[in-house]
Formats: C-alpha cells, sequence, structure tokens
C-alpha cells in the first residue's frame, strides 16, 4: 500500500507506469537508431565523390545542377578522406560486430539482475562514444581502422537494447497490450532514422561540417540515461511509487512470469522449432532492413543523385510510413485477437510474411524505376511500409513464447540477426564499386530472395503458443529432466480455457 511521498509521487502521473515505461522504452530505441544511423548519412559528406562525367544513362542518372550530388556540401580538405566503396562497407557493418558479441551476454545480465542498468548504461556508453567519434577521427586524420575500433565499441554498448528491454516488457505488458505496447516500443528504430536523417542532412548543410550530428544525437543518448535511471524500473515490483490498482492488475495479468531467476533452459531453446522460425523470420526482417538503414543513403547520392539535404528529406520517407503501419498494425492485429478473428499464432505468421513479401516486391521495383527518382523513393516508401508490420508480427513473438525467457529469446533472435549487419554494408560496397543501377539491382535481388525464404520457413513453422519450457516447474532442479504430467496438466488447462 502506498503511503507518504510514493503516493503522491504516483498521483502526478496522468498515465500508468506500464505506459511510462512503453514511452521510455520508445525513446530508448530512438536514441540507438539515431546514433546508429548518423553515420550513413555523415558518411556521404566525409568522402570524395567519385562519379563519372562520361557514363552511360542506362547505368547512371543524369541529373540537373540543382540536384547533383557530385560536389560535397563540406569542402575543407581536412574534413573529406579516401575512403572506397569498400572501406566504407567495412566501416558501416563493423557497429553490428561488437552489437552482435554482447546480445546473449546482455540478455543473461538482464535476466538475472533485470533490464534496467542493462539497458541503460548500453545506451550511455554508445552516447559517449557517439559524442567522441568526431574528435577520434580528427585526432586520427581519417585513419578508417580507428573509426572501425570506434564503431565497434558503440556496438558493443548497444547490443544489450533489445534482450534488456524485451526483459523488462516480459515483466510489465499484459497479453492484451503486447501488441500495441510493443509496436510502439520498437517502432522507435523509425522514428530515430527519420529525425536522424532529417536533421543531420540539414544540420550538415548548414554547419558545412558533419562533425555536429554526432554531438547532437550523442548528447540526447546522454540526456535519455538520466530520464530513464529516475522514472523505469526492471519490474513492477522494484518500482518505488506504481499504484496499488496497476500493481494489482499486472500480477493478475502476468501471473506466469516468475519473479525468481529462473535457469536458462539452453537445451530446449536450442531444439525449439518455433524458436528457429523466429530466427529465420529475424534474419530476413533485418537482411531488408539492415540494407535499407545502411545503404538507402548511399543509392539515393550514387544512384538517384540527390545532395546531402535532399538525400535526408526523401531518405525519411519510407520510415515514416512504415512509423505510421507499425503503429497501426499493432492495434489491429490486438484487436483480431482479442474478438477472436485470429489466433496468436495466425496472426503472427500473416503479419510476419506480410511484412516480408511486400518489402521484397517493392524494394525490386524500386530499382527497376530506374532513374525516376520520384517513382523509385515511392517503391521504397511501400516497401518499408509494408515492414512494419513486422513489430506485431515476429518482433513481439519471443513474448509469446516465453516471457520468462524473452530476454534470451531476444538476444538470440536480435543477436543472430545483426550478422545481416555485418555482411550486408561490406556485401553492397564490394558489389557496387561503379555506383551503377545494375549492380545495385543485384544487392536488392538478393533481398528479394531472402525474404522470401525466411517468410516461407515462419509460416509453416513460427508459433504464438507460449512454450512448455516458459514454466519452471516442468523441469526436475536436479537433474534437468522434463516433467511430462506438469505439461500435459498445463495443456489441459489451457486448452479448457479455450473452450469456456
Amino acid at each position: 500500500m502506498l503511503t507518504g511521498w510514493r503516493l503522491t509521487v504516483s498521483e502526478c502521473f496522468l498515465i500508468p507506469q506500464r505506459y511510462v515505461l512503453g514511452l521510455m522504452g520508445f525513446l530508448a530505441i530512438v536514441n540507438a537508431y539515431a546514433m546508429r544511423v548518423t553515420l550513413s548519412i555523415a558518411i556521404t559528406e566525409m568522402t570524395n565523390s567519385t562519379h563519372s562525367s562520361n557514363n552511360t544513362y542506362e547505368d547512371y542518372c543524369n541529373v540537373g545542377v540543382s540536384n547533383s550530388s557530385d560536389t560535397n556540401v563540406v569542402t575543407n580538405p581536412d574534413l573529406l578522406y579516401d575512403w572506397d566503396e569498400k572501406t566504407q562497407g567495412i566501416i558501416l557493418s563493423s557497429f553490428y560486430w561488437g552489437y552482435l558479441i554482447t546480445h546473449l551476454p546482455g540478455g543473461i545480465i538482464a535476466s538475472k539482475f533485470g533490464g534496467k542498468y542493462t539497458l541503460g548504461l548500453g545506451i550511455l556508453s554508445t552516447g559517449i562514444f557517439t559524442v567522441i567519434t568526431p574528435w577520434v577521427i580528427h585526432i586520427t586524420k581519417g585513419d578508417w581502422k580507428w573509426v572501425v575500433a570506434l564503431r565497434v565499441v558503440e556496438g558493443l554498448g548497444e547490443g544489450t537494447t533489445y534482450p534488456a528491454l524485451n526483459t523488462m516488457l516480459a515483466q510489465w505488458v499484459p497479453l492484451g497490450e503486447r501488441s500495441k505496447i510493443g509496436s510502439l516500443v520498437y517502432a522507435g528504430g523509425q522514428i530515430g532514422t527519420i529525425v536522424c536523417n532529417l536533421i543531420s542532412g540539414q544540420l550538415i548543410k548548414a554547419t558545412q561540417e558533419w562533425a555536429s550530428v554526432f554531438y547532437l544525437f550523442g548528447g540526447l543518448g546522454i540526456l535519455w540515461f538520466l530520464f530513464f535511471q529516475v522514472l523505469c524500473y526492471s519490474a513492477p515490483e522494484d518500482h518505488p511509487f506504481i499504484s496499488d490498482k496497476e500493481k494489482i492488475f499486472l500480477e493478475k495479468e502476468l501471473g506466469s512470469i516468475s519473479s525468481d531467476r529462473l535457469p536458462i533452459p539452453w537445451k530446449a531453446l536450442a531444439t525449439s522449432v518455433p524458436l528457429w522460425a523466429l530466427i529465420a523470420a529475424q534474419i530476413g526482417h533485418d537482411w531488408g532492413f539492415y540494407t535499407m538503414v545502411s545503404d538507402l543513403p548511399k543509392y539515393m547520392k550514387e544512384v538517384l543523385r540527390f545532395n546531402v539535404a535532399d538525400n535526408g528529406i526523401w531518405n525519411s520517407v519510407p520510415y515514416a510510413a512504415m512509423w505510421v503501419v507499425s503503429m497501426a498494425g499493432g492495434w489491429i492485429c490486438d484487436w483480431l485477437i482479442l474478438k477472436g478473428y485470429m489466433t496468436v499464432t495466425g496472426a503472427r505468421r500473416f503479419f510476419t510474411c506480410f511484412a516480408a513479401v511486400g518489402p521484397a516486391i517493392f524494394i525490386m521495383a524500386a530499382s527497376y524505376a530506374g532513374c525516376n527518382t520520384t517513382l523509385a523513393v515511392w517503391m521504397f516508401t511501400v516497401a518499408m511500409g509494408f515492414m512494419g508490420t513486422f513489430y506485431c508480427g515476429m518482433k513481439v513473438n519471443a513474448l509469446d513464447l516465453s516471457p520468462n525467457f524473452a530476454g534470451i529469446i531476444m538476444a538470440i533472435t536480435n543477436g543472430i540477426g545483426a550478422g545481416a549487419g555485418i555482411i550486408t554494408p561490406y556485401l553492397t560496397g564490394a558489389l557496387t564499386e561503379e555506383h551503377t543501377i545494375t549492380e545495385w539491382r543485384i544487392v536488392f535481388w538478393i533481398s528479394f530472395v531472402i525474404f522470401i525464404t525466411s517468410s516461407i520457413v515462419y509460416m509453416f513453422y513460427g508459433s504464438g503458443e507460449e512454450q512448455w519450457w516458459n514454466d519452471s516447474s516442468n523441469f526436475d532442479g536436479k537433474t534437468k529432466t522434463i516433467n511430462l504430467e506438469s505439461i500435459r496438466h498445463s495443456e489441459d488447462t489451457k486448452e479448457k480455457n479455450e473452450n469456456r
């Protein structure tokens, strides 16, 4: 029962604490993506232009001077570096080397000690290293190896974000709000990308140097950390000023979630077919998404020939569409499930496949739009709009499969998916050394195949049902044997509840 200052503070909040966590989680992802994507825009103005004026129309877009990207906004030679396409690909992919490494440790730490500090310190460290990025580049005179090392360290900090956040959401979000709050939080990726692209292009144009964007977004990440530490807590029972009404509600709705630190059922995880299907879906999503996040700014500059300000604006449009669809998709998905029009499994499969097939088709269509810049941008926009339903599909699926081990599942799936972030920038750089439409079309065909293949796997094997290994009573504490009778009883109870 709340009394004294805790009751006074609790009454100051207009919304429940789980929604406060949802908003701060959303801002965490906004900051994480803004700091991650900053370099994708900045790098277009950190390198010398290499366009040739004697190229055929079929492979190169010839545009007017007003839209030309051949001349950098940044003209100070001390701020320009001779990084070829392969080097740029290595620099852009290096973030994901560190990002992949800390996923599983981050999930384990969050599961054992709570997600608050795991998430907060990860964002804080990324913010600090983002702020010092320009200084490191200047002091090393643009030595790309030092840039790679710094990006790896930034990735190490940010790799804990999704596992820690998923662990917290599993402790706070009831099933009936899972798609809505999950879509809100994870849609922060689109908002972060939009904000970063819009502001970065204009800021670089206004200041005629690229360092300012790192100072801005790194500073915002540090500021977020300060608010997060005051407002958010790992679980309802840890929160000092959650209302009694909300606490009772969450205890009732989240009864299957253990407050104890459970041993992780590694063997069950490794042999879980729905988990492997989720991994396949994550790989498909991440391959296409990271291709867009890391390389769409380069495509718009090198092929469509937008200058940095226009690049920032038009590169934001597809993510705006993705955000709108992701938010609407979350509400629609929850409504379909609560009304009984779809099972949880059916909804997760439908929205995941919808979010893979649409982008596969329209990203390819964009490459065949050639030099029609308006048509190409709209094709990318439609593609990314389709991708928005991933968040109410496979992105919240870890919470369905096992609320108790949601952080570990997110660490596994997102960590493996992050491998796409390592491969796609380097592969794109290696395949597009001449900056031709034909070369980029190969990149998009590869994405098409991976999208379709991963969606087929998830359609057949994905599940929205809670898995038996979520319940610790299904294991003998000493021998780690499976308690089959407990599983049968749990399944019988679930079947009776569904028939009521």
